[in-house]
């Protein structure tokens, strides 16, 4: 049973491990219309949803968040799921004005939301905007009809660019993703619809290589032979033709899957990369939280009526909350901020893991070309990037 949160009167002033990231509060919406045969998130397919009960355990949960964290500054905000956008304007206005209720929202906060073409509309989309939302996220995922079929995608290519349309003429920000590594696909046809793809984005790209996920529809037919992703050779071609069509079109590769213009980053996703703080709300969310000088992990109940029910028990649905070790805060940093161009402080690794990396180590990996230092950070390359795993495994002993 987790401990019961502290109030702000037991609370010492917000230290400088608990800034260092930034804050920010992930709202999990787990419902959606069908299963995608590739996703290992924490969704559900459920078409009458009550909608009010959730948002209203959702916010109980949210409190009991605010005794735990105590008073911070928020520097993101941000609705996942599931496919958050089937919640009505009304309930995500309620969720942002209860959250900006429970922590500071400065002006200009980013708030964000994942969306599907199938379930985006104007009229909601100019809801969502007036209640708070700023930056849309929409699961595009390919331009190619018969991909979006073999993907489980509801949508067909001309909905999802009209829905781009549709989102562009109400937001500044406007992000889609799109899944590559499919099978069959080749350098060139990447190529294409990449570039394609360029030519409808506003300032933010996703582009995920397609991963053969435990427990999804696609692993069952992968173990059957049914399925045939490329090699990873293939993969790393078209990995690398993602980041030469980018790099042209002047989005930056920030971090190893997200691509966008100077300045238009999401800045959730980092609070996530440079090991901030953040609170995850809802069934199935995960957080991490610093309290008392001590890093906290939490996750909630997968299973959204049972979540609800603890909630409304207890005040949160928690299966986790416990302190992370300085090794393992160490660790979690460095396999976070290496994803990102702008690399990992050392020191900031060494004051949480409580040591240091043997220079011969890093000598030895500067020397195969997989990591550079420069000015206290630690980048991985750009081959390093593509062997990630790889590096952090001989980089972390």
């Amino acid at each position: 049973m987790p401990a019961l949160p502290l109030d702000d009167s037991a609370r010492a002033a917000s230290s400088p491990a608990e800034t260092e990231g930034g804050f920010g509060v992930y709202i999990h919406w787990p419902f959606c219309l069908s299963k995608c045969p590739y996703c290992d998130f924490n969704s559900h397919v459920m078409r009458d949803v009550p909608e009010e009960a959730y948002v209203d355990a959702i916010i109980r949960e949210l409190t009991y968040f605010r005794a735990l964290s105590g008073p911070r500054t928020l520097t993101s905000l941000f609705f996942g799921g599931g496919t958050p956008s089937l919640m009505t304007p009304q309930t995500v206005t309620k969720l942002i004005d209860a959250v900006a209720g429970l922590w500071h929202m400065p002006q200009g906060t980013e708030i964000s939301m994942e969306a599907n073409p199938t379930s985006v509309e104007t009229a909601y989309l100019k809801g969502y905007k007036g209640g708070g939302v700023n930056r849309i996220s929409l699961g595009v995922q390919a331009l190619s009809d018969d991909d979006l079929r073999f993907l489980g995608r509801l949508h067909s290519v001309g909905e999802a660019l009209q829905a781009v349309k549709l989102a562009r003429g109400v937001f500044e920000r406007v992000s889609f993703d799109l899944i590559y590594a499919r099978p069959a696909q080749t350098p060139a046809a990447w190529r294409r619809e990449l570039e394609e793809a360029i030519s409808y984005a506003a300032d933010h790209l996703s582009l995920y290589q397609l991963t053969i996920e435990p427990g999804t529809a696609f692993e069952k037919l992968f173990k059957a032979g049914s399925l045939l992703p490329p090699s990873a050779d293939d993969a790393a071609t078209l990995y690398e033709v993602t980041q030469e069509v980018c790099a042209k079109a002047g989005f930056g590769a920030y971090e190893v899957s997200n691509h966008a213009k100077p300045g238009a980053e999401c800045r959730h996703n980092l609070v996530y990369w440079r090991y901030g703080d953040y609170v995850g709300a809802g069934p199935g969310a995960h957080g991490r939280l610093s309290v008392e000088g001590k890093k906290i992990a939490t996750e909630t109940e997968r299973l959204p009526s049972r979540w609800q029910a603890e909630v409304m028990r207890a005040g949160h649905g928690l299966t986790r909350m416990e302190e992370i070790a300085s090794a393992e805060q160490g660790d979690e940093l460095m396999m976070m901020g290496l994803r990102l161009s702008e690399g990992v402080p050392l020191a900031r690794y060494e004051k949480l893991s409580r040591r240091t990396i043997e220079e011969k180590r890093l000598l030895l990996l500067e020397k195969d070309g997989l990591i550079i230092r420069r000015g206290g950070q630690l980048y991985a390359t750009a081959r390093g990037r593509l062997v990630l795993d790889k590096l952090l495994g001989e980089l972390l002993v």
